[in-house]
């Protein structure tokens, strides 16, 4: 059974109704970034940094799976599919995706603020309880804290990602700029001559020869390139 992996961005999830982080009226929602999302601003005030993704979780509880992600979901069918996001959401997993590797954290759980990647301590919340309430402990009696990844802090799924798409046969990339790193550099390690196909609606400005640019969001696109497959 032929692989695939499919690397996708904020874009996406954008059909759901999820806005970016980073772009115009995105989820930082007039926040500084360095007040909510690193390792110093948790420090400063953990329980501001809680609520604030105890909110982005009540409000986000009800989004639900659009068909770009259905449809990834169903390549599962056909190919031995592996989803490597930089999405915090729970979408791709929800639609049906099984192996599913989060860069960046997962908003829909907690945990230890001594040990981040200790799955001891991670806890699934949900929409009926969504919260971390002030001053909860995780398993390890530390403060806890959302399992996000902020910024400055390692990624430490990225070389189980890397390893992943070294081993594609296919790759998917799907409403991400490509940008920001180390993200950015998981395309470099698909082997050679991997056909990759990239959905995004912007001129992304690629060109390279194995690399087929559908200019379409993320459904259409995946419309189109089941067609394809």
């Amino acid at each position: 059974m032929k692989k695939i992996v499919v690397l996708t961005g904020a874009g996406m999830s954008v059909e759901s109704g999820l806005r970016t982080f980073r772009g115009a009226n995105g989820m930082w929602e007039d926040q500084p970034v360095e007040r909510i999302a690193t390792h110093e601003g948790w420090l400063n005030e953990p329980e501001f940094v809680n609520e604030f993704y105890n909110k982005m979780r009540r409000k986000y509880s009800d989004v639900q799976p659009n068909e770009g992600h259905r449809l990834v979901a169903q390549l599962q069918d056909k190919y031995d599919v592996t989803v490597v996001t930089q999405n915090v959401d729970d979408l791709h997993e929800r639609a049906g995706s099984k192996k599913v590797i989060h860069l960046h954290g997962e908003l829909m759980k907690g945990c230890s603020s001594r040990d981040v990647d200790d799955e001891r301590y991670h806890r699934v919340l949900t929409p009926e309880h969504p919260d971390i309430a002030p001053g909860e402990k995780a398993g390890d009696g530390s403060l806890m804290r959302p399992f996000i990844v902020f910024f400055g802090e390692a990624v430490p799924k990225i070389e189980e990602a890397a390893e992943a798409v070294s081993q594609a046969d296919i790759l998917i990339i799907i409403g991400t700029s490509l940008v920001v790193y180390p993200a950015a550099g998981l395309k470099n390690y698909a082997p050679k001559g991997c056909p990759i196909y990239l959905i995004d609606p912007a001129d992304m400005g690629y060109h390279a020869m194995n690399v087929t640019h559908i200019q379409k969001g993320a459904s259409a696109g995946m419309r189109q390139l089941m067609e394809i497959l």
